[in-house]
């Protein structure tokens, strides 16, 4: 199926996913917006040169104008997050630049789904569903989707099994209130409490561990990448992927992707990560899955922590 996918910020976040999108077959067109053109005529030339080993597919450089007619518009322009610094405080400089972008994407992409990228995620998706009008379904943020594929990847190591067989996520807030949902994770469908003991025939013990290591480590990977390398992008970059390629499919998907709740889990006015089902119409519907009385204090706790910064920020 062929899809066109407008990039806007041609960074290293921006120019990574491009060309995931395009290695992964997720799009057969995609534009590159950036304010440095140069830098956007570099970077699509330079994956351009890649696409003769890609099944058929474009990549340029262009303006708003060229956004006519995508399909999905992906979001990563935005200031970076600085070594010790969190992504709540990146919010004032990074809304200016949303507002801005938002006043001329809608002209030329009203009916594309939306994927905000760049930081607060959540807060910057708020914004531009506020910023623009448009109807919550077609406006998403990567939300914890890479925080859920970092613990997924963590728990395989631990447990010495498949990433694709473990099935636990990361809810609420990109940032320093997301939490794990352990009450729902499991491996190859086994509650991970009872996966040791299910084991007939024990064979390798998995290494021990503190479920509150685990969330440190998924908290605090990103600035980890951060103080040693100046940016996060493979990880960041096959999550929007994912989230693309995903928009295609005639079924729907579940993931932990930002959206506007209006009274899911009793929580409204707000964009966070529960899990959300996704399709070719954008976030189809909200997934309100049992969680513990604890989680559940966490998600709301995440949930007013987010407001508290929409309200500082005046939106």
């Amino acid at each position: 199926m062929k899809k066109k996918v407008t990039i806007i910020g041609a960074g290293s976040v921006g120019a990574t996913t491009a060309f995931a999108l395009l290695a992964r077959n997720a799009a057969s067109e995609v534009v590159l917006i950036d304010i440095n053109t140069e830098k956007a005529l570099g970077e699509a030339l330079d994956i351009k040169q890649a696409t003769p080993f890609i099944d058929n597919c474009d990549i340029y450089a262009g303006s708003y104008r060229d956004a006519v007619d995508s399909d999905v518009v992906v979001i990563t322009s935005g200031v970076g997050r600085k070594p010790g610094q969190t992504r709540l405080e990146l919010v004032q400089t990074n809304v200016g630049i949303i507002r801005n972008i938002s006043t001329e994407i809608i002209k030329y992409a009203p009916n594309a789904i939306y994927i905000l990228v760049a930081n607060p995620v959540d807060i910057l998706t708020y914004a531009f569903l506020k910023f623009t009008g448009l109807p919550k379904n077609q406006v998403m943020g990567t939300g914890t989707v890479l925080d859920t594929i970092r613990l997924r990847t963590r728990l395989a190591e631990i447990y010495n099994v498949n990433k694709q067989q473990v099935h636990a996520n990361i809810l609420g807030e990109h940032g320093d209130t997301s939490f794990v949902a352990w009450s729902t994770a499991t491996i190859a469908g086994v509650p991970l409490d009872e996966y040791n003991s299910s084991i007939a025939t024990p064979y390798n013990i998995p290494t021990e561990y503190k479920r509150e290591d685990v969330e440190t480590y998924v908290r605090k990977s990103g600035g980890k990448i951060i103080s040693r390398k100046g940016c996060t992008v493979y990880g960041i970059g096959m999550s929007t992927t994912h989230i693309v390629k995903n928009l295609s499919g005639s079924a729907e998907t579940a993931m932990t992707v930002s959206s506007l709740h209006e009274g899911e889990y009793g929580i409204s006015d707000v964009c966070l990560s529960s899990l959300s089902l996704v399709d070719s119409t954008g976030v189809r519907s909200i997934i309100t899955q049992k969680l513990s009385d604890d989680e559940m204090r966490k998600l709301y706790e995440s949930a007013e922590a987010l407001k508290a910064v929409i309200k500082s920020a005046g939106l």
